[in-house]
């Protein structure tokens, strides 16, 4: 295993905590779980594509209205502490904290191809305060909104493949801010059987030292850079045949994007993110994209009568505008999946198996490209019930 390899395996052991346990309220359910995921492609070479970490959400955290939530793996940690009603009834305050190695890297792919040479390590920590207000308490679904301040420090390392002629971005603190509505939501599980969400969302980045970097100043790191994103979800299991189907719309814009802000497009890895943009069958954030439009669907079925064994069918497509710098030629990309999956009876834990097939996919001189998924969830307070 080589140098870079070693440090994308740890990467992936905590870069992607901090995407994932974004919320728009406080859980309100006591959670325990260990989330696994690793994604191998199997034409090209590329980056590794995984996670792995163990979330904890504890409701009545010491006192009555408190909520503790953790997300851990190996190289970094990231938390929040909320306290409900905090600022009146239905509207809750959470002070969030992070830090740890590998969660601000950076990889360079273009047209299939990754550029290691221009590919870097970014370390990082970070606070955050955060308001969630619930518009319509008693309702069945909920309307929460959300406002979240935040700074972290931004460290860029040198990887053994860059050049002395490449000069990384300059290490510095980052302010963002970030507003959005939500209305449902969907819980933080693999493959959950009822979910529901319309929202809307706009972050800004704010870099406190811009500036040029790469081959001889060839790429900029934009000094304030704003993104604006909705999502349409729903997910729903039919109770007497036990058939599932999600459905998915998402689309986004940025306003002065650049490379380290671009929204990352690519992979089955759906734990990855709290807005995964998936598109089965190619790299793990193979695209950088300044704006895109992506539609996807998903149906299963139960194979036993007991309903642990799945198997299902998957397909996304992305309308792509590309990041300054991450042109790739066509703005359509399209992608399918077969997936198996055994959730036993004792909810102990579940997995899934998937093979995705990325049809405009550039690998070399042909266009085309495969990947298998594999995902593991493992329920931890069950585990302990049936000890």
């Amino acid at each position: 295993m080589t140098h870079r390899h070693r440090l994308g395996l740890l990467a992936l052991l905590g870069a992607t905590v901090v995407a994932t346990t974004a919320s728009a309220q406080l859980d309100p359910v006591s959670r325990e779980l260990l989330e696994l995921g690793y994604e191998q492609p199997l034409q090209g070479h590329a980056p590794v594509g995984a996670y792995a970490f163990y979330y904890l959400n504890r409701p009545q955290f010491r006192e009555p209205n408190r909520t503790l939530r953790l997300s851990v793996s190996p190289v970094y940690l990231d938390g929040e502490l909320g306290i409900r009603d905090a600022l009146g009834s239905g509207t809750d305050v959470g002070i969030g904290f992070n830090g740890g190695g590998f969660a601000y890297d950076y990889d360079e792919i273009r047209s299939g191809h990754w550029f290691r040479d221009q590919s870097f390590s970014g370390h990082g920590a970070g606070v955050a305060a955060s308001i969630y207000h619930l518009f319509n308490p008693g309702k069945r679904v909920p309307l929460n909104g959300v406002l979240r301040g935040g700074v972290r420090y931004v460290a860029y390392e040198r990887d053994r493949h860059n050049p002395e002629t490449f000069t990384l971005p300059k290490d510095q603190p980052i302010a963002s801010l970030r507003a959005g509505l939500r209305f449902g939501g969907i819980e933080p599980l693999l493959r959950p059987d009822v979910a529901g969400e319309l929202s809307g969302w706009y972050e800004g980045q704010f870099r406190l030292d811009a500036g040029d970097y790469g081959f001889a100043g060839d790429r900029r790191v934009e000094p304030a850079v704003h993104m604006f994103w909705g999502r349409g979800l729903l997910v729903y299991t039919l109770p007497r045949s036990g058939h599932r189907f999600l459905l998915t719309a998402i689309a986004g814009g940025t306003v002065h994007p650049d490379r380290l802000s671009a929204y990352r497009i690519g992979g089955d890895l759906t734990l990855n993110s709290e807005f995964p943009l998936d598109l089965p069958g190619y790299y793990a954030g193979e695209f950088g994209a300044r704006n895109f439009a992506l539609v996807g669907g998903e149906y299963a079925v139960p194979l036993d009568a007991a309903r642990e064994w799945h198997v299902g069918i998957g397909a996304a497509s992305a309308r792509i505008g590309y990041a300054p710098g991450l042109e790739q030629g066509r703005a359509s990309r399209s992608g399918a999946s077969v997936e198996a999956e055994y959730r036993p009876a004792s909810k102990l834990w579940k997995t899934a198996l998937a093979y995705g097939h990325g049809f405009d996919a550039v690998r070399g001189n042909h266009h085309g490209a495969d990947s298998v998924t594999l995902s593991l969830e493992v329920d931890l307070r069950v585990l302990r019930y049936h000890q």
